[in-house]
Formats: C-alpha cells, structure tokens, sequence
C-alpha cells in the first residue's frame, strides 16, 4: 500500500487512488484546473457580448408559448442562484424541483423563498417513495460508491421530461466549472447511466419500477437532438465569486444557509458526511475546498483549518443517523454490516459509459470541425 501524500497546492490527497504528482508536489487535478477552466469559461471581454446574444436566443425560442426557460430548483446555493440571474435577465421561468423524499426543512424554506421573491412558477414532481427507496437500497445492497445516482439521475430526467411538455428549448443549469472543476472520477458514476440503474435494481430491488423518471443517453440525445433542448451552464457567463453569491442570495431571496455543499438534503448530507467518509474512505470536502483554493477564494491554510474540525456535527450525526437509517428501513446490525463490507465498482454491472464516452467524444470532433 502506497504512503499517504497531500498535493502541496490544493489539499487532494491519495484518498483518490487514481491521484498522481509532479516533482514539485502539485496533484494532476490542480494541474489540470486551470487548463480545464479556461477552455470552458469565456474571456470576460467577450462574456457580455455572449450573454446577451444567448438571452435573445432563449426569448426568441419559444416566444409564443409559456415559459423561456426550465430551472431545476433544490434550495442549494447554485440552483438557487441561477433562479435569481434567470430574474435579472428578464427570463419567464418554470422552476423545477424534484421532490425524493429527504429534503431539510431549510431547503424546503428556501425553494418557497426563491419562488415567492422571483414570482416564477414553481412545479414539484414528488416521486414515489415506494420505487425510490427499493432503488436507492438496490444501490446500498450493490455497495457502489455512487448512491446518489438515483436522485441525479431522475433529476435530469424530470428536467428534459418537464421541458419537452412545455416546449421549452433551454434548461438553465446550477454547473459551473470554476468550483466543480475538480472531483475524481473514482468518486462518482456518470448520472447518464441508465443501464447501470437498471442493472443493479434488477440484481438486488423488490419492487417494480414503474413511474420513477429514466432518460439514458440515448433519450437525452433524443431530446437534444430532436426536441432541440439545449442545456446552458448558465453561472459560466459569470464571474463566480460564492461568497458573494451567498451574500446576494440571503439578501435578495431569504435564503437560509445550510452548512456543507448539497447539504440541503438530509440524505445526501448523511451520504457525504457520514457514509463515504466511513465506508468508502472518501471525503468530498477536499475536492471543494480544492476548487475554491485553485479559484483565489480560499487559501491552503484555511481549508488545512477546516478538514481539522468533524465532518459531521455529533448532535446532528446522531440525528440523521437514527433519521436516515430508520427511514430506509435498515435495522443497526445491517447498517453496520453495509459499513463494514467492501465497496464495488459501478463496472461490476452493465454499463452505458463506454457508449456515452463514444458520443461524447463523436460530439467533441463535430464541436472541432465546426471551429
């Protein structure tokens, strides 16, 4: 077993078995933060130009019908401040939140203050609790690392379902590359992999899927290519500066923050803070804070500072974890058994990646012959 090592620039560290460093001790992912971010986020002296022209694209593309754009809504810090630039830019807006059964209170609080502030209509899809869990514990009883596949999966799916209904041509996405440039590829699965989801709910799930939202690649391309539905990272068009974002946020929309990143829900606090931590050895606050330090908004030290303190509080840890494990139906001795057993890769079931890698790099030569 390799020895434990720390990039000497952002904190990455060897809890990502894929890391690899250069002779002055900086990790690949710092290394390639920079080069990433400046192909992906446009030169300021362009940016407005490109914004203005993209805005007239989107109130042209339905102009007849009811809403310019679809934003998918969680309380979180992004989605929320995509809702307040979509409110600046003069956008007629469909909010979208997916309702999976483990939202906070404060998120709750806050998707209810982002619609009564922006004046946008709000449409919540509720998905059944029954299907949910049974997929969600197919996903604990296949020990993968990644079990949030089944909200980020049906998310994107309610979204391209929602704006196909209302022929709307663009979705306004919370992504932006300068703050989620960086996270290990180990330490996820791609949310577009449909099979993957089947394949471990045919495996270890009890109950029948019928109303849970899928869209694989194949239907996603669908929607792009057909239904024309593009989706636009829209903070990419702004400087993102999140202090500053959470400051406009609390001011202008009576937002409430909520502590870590996606810590809006309960499931996925627990997930980050309790269960990648113990199981999978994986603590996702180092790829954060590893963005924030590669963007200026954090230094080295202050993030050294914070990995110091718990990830978890130890009230709320107690909390969430009778909370979580009760609701999922997990008695103490299987939840310990879950922890102790060994991870498995997302690769010891069918996958679509490969065929999503192949149109991925299909669709980036036909983005090179255009230039």
């Amino acid at each position: 077993m390799s020895s434990y090592k720390s990039c000497s620039y952002c904190v990455m560290d060897t809890s990502d078995i894929d890391i690899t460093f250069d002779e002055a001790g900086r990790c690949n992912h710092c290394r390639g933060y920079f080069p990433k971010v400046k192909s992906q986020l446009m030169p300021h002296e362009v940016r407005e130009q490109r914004l203005e022209k993209l805005v007239s694209e989107i109130k042209r593309s339905n102009k007849n019908g009811q809403y310019d754009c679809v934003v998918g809504v969680s309380g979180g810090v992004d989605s929320s401040y995509v809702a307040l630039l979509a409110k600046d830019l003069g956008l007629r807006t469909l909010l979208v939140h997916l309702d999976n059964g483990w939202n906070s209170e404060i998120s709750v609080k806050n998707v209810r203050s982002i619609t009564k502030s922006t004046g946008f209509d709000l449409y919540t899809h509720v998905i059944d609790w029954t299907e949910f869990r049974d997929i969600q514990m197919s996903l604990f009883k296949a020990s993968v690392v990644d079990i949030e596949l089944a909200t980020d999966h049906a998310i994107k799916a309610t979204l391209l379902k929602t704006a196909s209904k209302f022929r709307v041509k663009f979705i306004l996405n919370g992504g932006n590359v300068v703050t989620e440039a960086i996270m290990p590829p180990s330490w996820r699965h791609t949310k577009a992999d449909k099979r993957n989801i089947k394949d471990i709910h045919s495996k270890f799930g009890e109950v029948s899927i019928k109303t849970y939202p899928m869209a694989g690649i194949f239907r996603q391309q669908i929607y792009k290519h057909f239904s024309r539905i593009k989706t636009v990272q829209i903070l990419n068009y702004y400087s993102f500066d999140r202090e500053d974002v959470l400051s406009r946020l609390k001011i202008e929309l009576g937002w409430v923050d909520y502590g870590g990143k996606h810590h809006e829900s309960i499931f996925t606090r627990f997930y980050q803070a309790y269960i990648l931590p113990r199981k999978f050895g994986i603590d996702k606050r180092l790829a954060h804070y590893s963005n924030l330090i590669c963007a200026g908004q954090l230094s080295r030290d202050a993030a050294l500072r914070k990995l110091r303190k718990p990830v978890y509080d130890s009230s709320l840890l107690e909390q969430d974890l009778i909370f979580v494990t009760k609701k999922l139906g997990f008695t103490e001795a299987e939840f310990a058994a879950y922890l102790s057993e060994p991870g498995r890769s997302h690769y010891d079931f069918k996958s679509d990646d490969k065929m999503i890698e192949l149109l991925l790099r299909l669709r980036n030569l036909l983005l090179l012959k255009r230039r």
